[in-house]
């Protein structure tokens, strides 16, 4: 679930922010819908998760995508 609503906040901001830098990844608080894309390490508030930009994309450590075809 938390990395659902990390991958609707991450490709939302990739469709209304022209290309840049590239973020760590995305921090969210499961009671609330929105986030925020973040690109340096986050100081965290107590309910908040960062979710690591690996993870949004579906990537596992050697890379590779999680996509079967």
């Amino acid at each position: 679930m938390l990395i659902a609503q990390a991958r609707r906040i991450y490709f939302a901001y990739l469709s209304s922010t022209p290309a840049g830098q590239e973020p760590l990844g995305v921090v969210v608080d499961p009671r609330e819908p929105d986030g925020r894309v973040v690109f340096e390490t986050p100081v965290l508030l107590p309910d908040e998760e960062f979710i690591a930009i690996d993870l949004i994309r579906g990537r596992t450590s050697r890379g590779r995508t999680r996509w079967k075809g």
